[in-house]
């Protein structure tokens, strides 16, 4: 279970510098819908399992029902607006500094994008909040954290920009399709990173001035649905324009669609390292341009050891041994991690109820379905590695639709159905 949503107590204090609160709304509905947001909000599993008890146990519980309350009835209450300077993350007991955008004209029944934006070594988030607000408008809100040094390539840091994602999400309305993570420089490293990890949260990447060691570039296969951006200077002389280059090349390569943008300006104090202000609206104008599709049919995942959380429709739940990363996400201590030894998976719905899959490393795998993705009345065939390993019907189930909700914190993303499947053996 992903360690942001059950391990971590999030909490955003409201602080000075904003310019007023959008408009209250309508109190929060009691019954069966208050009780599926209470669990659904919940940070104590006790709570959470009582719960659940109860929505399994209401008279007007069914998979249809909780699924349309998951999706249209969440009400949020009012909020603070305009420029949020001083907010708070509380993560594992200690508080980060967190600078927030909201629109003057935002309005609690819409559903806004979302761009998080991490600075570089040196800077802070606030730093970050003038140059992209006039830009962005009224149509996004902008989060931009602070992490010390910029070293956003650790796994605290992976989890203060999962808990930012949720703790906006639960105050603020955000279109679950138009989140955005972007970064400069070291922050730029960190949205290569995260967005690599967690693909299927983001609708697209916007990595500027950075790169990727090269035992690092496997996991660009997980970015096989998520739109890139990606910015460098020429003259860079910081983190030198060829790692970008070499990630475009690997784009390329593996046929993933992006736009590469080099540009030859550079500045007083940083050179060619830095993010020009004429590079911004053609990357807004991007971002406007970009959903994410929930329900990609092909799905491509690749992991090392300490990254099993649901990618999608699917999760790698065993393997065979194979790299494990440690507090620095980048680190090289295990010998793994040198020789490239991840676990990946490809699967397709190839037909109506036929999904096909291909392992490298993995022994048993999970998949989770909803009725996108199959006619949940009719017998599923699934096939891995030439060899069919399930065929029957599957049944939805509202504890399994609940429980994957809860863990995932993404009402598009909805799965009633969850099977598992053992990696049938190859014969020697």
């Amino acid at each position: 279970m992903n360690r942001w949503l059950c391990a971590l107590t999030v909490a955003c204090a409201v602080a000075g510098g904003a310019s007023g609160y959008a408009q209250q709304t309508a109190p929060a509905s009691g019954g069966l819908s208050g009780l599926v947001f209470q669990y659904l909000d919940s940070t104590d599993s006790e709570e959470s399992d009582r719960l659940l008890r109860e929505i399994l146990a209401h008279s007007d519980s069914s998979v249809e029902r909780v699924t349309r309350i998951i999706q249209t009835e969440r009400v949020y209450a009012s909020q603070p607006i305009g420029t949020l300077p001083d907010e708070r993350i509380t993560l594992q007991g200690r508080a980060y500094p967190l600078a927030l955008s909201v629109p003057l004209t935002y309005q609690p029944s819409k559903g806004y994008g979302l761009v998080v934006c991490l600075h570089g070594a040196g800077f802070t988030g606030e730093a970050y909040l003038e140059r992209w607000q006039a830009r962005l408008g009224d149509e996004y809100l902008l989060a931009c954290p602070t992490y010390a040094a910029g070293a956003w390539f650790t796994r605290r840091a992976e989890d203060l920009v999962l808990a930012t994602i949720q703790e906006v999400r639960r105050r603020y309305h955000v279109d679950p399709d138009r989140i955005f993570l972007t970064g400069m420089s070291n922050g730029g490293i960190g949205a290569w990173l995260i967005g690599m990890h967690h693909a299927p949260l983001f609708a697209g990447i916007a990595p500027m001035a950075s790169g990727l060691d090269d035992v690092l570039m496997p996991f660009l296969a997980n970015l096989r649905n998520t739109p890139i951006y990606i910015i460098h200077g020429a003259k860079d002389r910081v983190m030198p324009v060829e790692l970008s280059r070499t990630i475009s090349r690997e784009l390329t390569k593996l046929g993933y669609p992006h736009v590469y943008r080099e540009h030859q300006r550079e500045h007083p104090m940083a050179g060619g390292h830095y993010f020009p202000r004429e590079e911004l609206p053609d990357l807004v104008a991007w971002l406007n341009r970009q959903r994410r599709e929930p329900f990609s049919t092909k799905l491509t995942v690749v992991r090392e050891a300490s990254h099993f959380q649901p990618f999608n429709w699917v999760r790698l739940d065993t393997t065979d041994p194979v790299a494990v990363f440690s507090d620095d996400l980048i680190s090289k201590s295990d010998e793994r991690i040198t020789r490239r030894e991840y676990a990946k998976l490809d699967a397709a719905v190839v037909a109506a109820n036929r999904i096909e899959v291909t392992t490298e490393r993995a022994r048993r795998y999970s998949l989770f379905l909803n009725d996108r993705l199959i006619d949940l009345s009719k017998p599923l065939t699934v096939v891995t590695n030439g060899r069919v390993s399930f065929e029957g019907t599957v049944e939805p189930s509202l504890e399994t639709l609940l429980r994957q909700a809860r863990l995932r914190q993404d009402p598009r993303q909805l799965f009633p159905v969850h099977i598992t499947v053992t990696v049938p053996k190859q014969a020697s």
